[in-house]
């Protein structure tokens, strides 16, 4: 049931596709691929056009696999050729381009006749996404916060804070210095990790002591680090 339903392609040089066999295999990548979208669109909200494009992917690749002529050279780089348009667009989600490769992965397996593996391999990532997601592998620590304190631009921000974060953090790092207002005031942006998570308020408002009761951000790190 796992081998390969074109077992006399891989050994010769003519297409030994029937019209049956293609239809077969166009049906379970449209099947694997609605299955990967609808798993996708759990607990995130991605664009309409991505997800159609999740659910046809699988489709379009099984279809190069096949139509090559039973050449696998031929249809991984050609297959590899198309996967190159969607890094023409702006960079997606880590969990985005997952689900890209995922459906790639897949048609490649179907157009290449593992119809059975492609489905059991499919689920297995499936349910271990829906593990480690459980599990909350990688998410941030609730005392991991990212820190903005506005400071007019009198004021020599080097140590400035120095013994306020040592009173209330772990660990603490000025990652980005900007000008706002014309140049009038600093914008300095902190990576802290909180000693204690109920202490924040008290932090802030030590912080507002020192910076003159100019505005401070305190919220979770950026979201950016989702992207590949």
């Amino acid at each position: 049931m796992l081998d390969s339903m074109f077992t006399n392609v891989i050994s010769s040089t003519e297409s030994q596709i029937t019209p049956f066999s293609f239809f077969i295999c166009t049906l379970a990548s449209l099947v694997l691929g609605f299955l990967i979208a609808k798993f996708f669109m759990i607990r995130c909200n991605p664009s309409k056009n991505l997800i159609v494009t999740i659910a046809l992917l699988p489709m379009m690749v099984q279809a190069v696999i096949m139509l090559v002529n039973g050449s696998l050279g031929t249809a991984v780089a050609v297959a590899g050729a198309f996967s190159l348009v969607r890094f023409r667009s702006l960079s997606g989600t880590a969990k985005e381009i997952a689900a890209v490769f995922l459906a790639m992965s897949a048609g490649l397996a179907i157009g290449v006749g593992y119809i059975a593996i492609a489905f059991a391999y499919v689920i297995i990532v499936l349910i271990f996404n829906v593990i480690y997601t459980l599990m909350d592998l990688g998410k941030p620590s609730p005392t991991s916060k990212e820190l903005k304190i506005t400071i007019p631009e009198s004021l020599d921000y080097s140590g400035l804070f120095d013994d306020i974060f040592s009173k209330y953090t772990n660990f603490n790092e000025l990652t980005k210095v900007r000008t706002t207002n014309m140049g009038s005031l600093y914008q300095l942006h902190y990576s802290i990790m909180l000693k204690d998570i109920s202490q924040e308020k008290t932090m802030i408002d030590e912080l507002r002591c020192r910076n003159g009761n100019l505005d401070i951000l305190c919220g979770r790190p950026c979201s950016d680090k989702n992207i590949l």
